[in-house]
């Protein structure tokens, strides 16, 4: 029923019991890391209740089209955002409500569609699907907002939700769904689906993606490659490796180079922190293999201690980034900190 799908076989096998026995929870919430293959499956299950699946996966988010109407979004006003919520919708009774804006969130507005098209009576069949694709992104009064249709959905609606972390819901909402936990694929998994897929650079793919699949797909290398650089030398910088001329020149890119997002640079951060901490502690599987020199300099030069507290600032700043901070003032900042640590 779900071909072509790689990995959470058990999640597969209980969505088919699911549709075979015709007891279809009205709130689903799949949850797991980043490029597991949430969403994918979420459009696939509505296939099977819809029909009509070239449609639904129109709406898929990584499509050129659908990418190109998110970064359009940007750099509307918040106003004019507000007047028109986003929303994909392809086939008629399938609605993808997806993070918007800027900072990439699932706005109250959004949630207040929702609220008003939920009684709609499906146009085909006995279904409507809603997906909310990234809930974990919904401010509070969305979740609110949300709420309210979660406790009394119509008997036609079922709700489809992903989130990488479900405990950054509130515990009602996750009270009110079926939850489905997304596991990261084995190495078997990921050398199967990548030979599969012909991609290039299996290898780092694989290392790189650390069991995720859609990003073993979407991965740029060369652009990974460039914020490794900068962020390889944020770290020498921090630990007092090297001077801080070193970073002003990456700095400067960094700043020039509006379109791409401050998590971006962070995820590779937490990476590259990953790896000096597994080689500190006398493990060798790291990600970045072909840097693995530098990381074994900077593991004998850290602590246990000073890695944490990188992480912790790390986390800091990954919570700021909802609030659209200036990237290089961020990271001039984060080493200054950990120089200081």
């Amino acid at each position: 029923m779900f071909k072509n799908f790689s990995g959470n076989a058990h999640i597969t096998r209980a969505l088919e019991r699911m549709i075979a026995q015709e007891r279809i929870p009205q709130t689903l919430l799949f949850a797991g890391p980043e490029g597991t293959g949430k969403a994918t499956l979420a459009r696939r299950f509505a296939a099977q209740l819809l029909g009509d699946p070239g449609k639904i996966e129109q709406d898929d988010l990584s499509l050129p089209h659908n990418l190109e109407i998110v970064a359009a979004r940007e750099r509307w006003p918040a106003d004019k955002r507000n007047q028109d919520p986003l929303l994909f919708s392809t086939h008629p009774d399938f609605v993808t409500f997806a993070p918007d804006g800027p900072l990439r969130q699932i706005s109250i507005e959004q949630m207040r569609l929702l609220k008003e098209r939920a009684p709609f009576k499906p146009l085909r069949g006995n279904r409507r699907v809603f997906l909310i694709d990234h809930i974990d992104r919904a401010g509070e009064q969305a979740a609110n907002s949300l709420l309210k249709t979660l406790e009394e959905p119509p008997d036609h609606l079922i709700l489809l939700a992903t989130a990488e972390n479900a405990y950054d819901l509130l515990p009602t909402i996750r009270s009110r769904a079926v939850p489905f936990w997304f596991a990261p694929l084995s190495n078997e998994e990921m050398k199967a689906f990548t030979a599969g897929r012909g991609l290039d650079h299996p290898e780092r793919r694989i290392a790189l993606a650390a069991g995720s699949p859609g990003l073993a797909v979407s991965l740029d290398l060369e652009a990974n490659d460039r914020r490794r650089t900068a962020m390889l030398t944020l770290l020498e910088v921090a630990a007092g490796s090297v001077p801080f001329g070193a970073w002003i020149p990456y700095s400067e890119t960094i700043a020039r180079s509006r379109n791409e997002k401050l998590d971006l640079y962070l995820k590779v951060l937490y990476e590259l922190l990953r790896d000096v901490l597994v080689l500190r502690e006398g493990g060798s599987a790291i990600r970045n293999e072909d840097v693995r020199t530098k990381l074994e300099a900077l593991a004998k030069r850290l602590s246990f201690a000073w890695i944490r507290i990188a992480v912790k600032k790390l986390d800091e700043l990954a919570e700021l980034v909802r609030r659209n901070i200036q990237k290089t003032i961020a990271l001039d900042d984060l080493i200054l900190e950990l120089r200081a640590a």
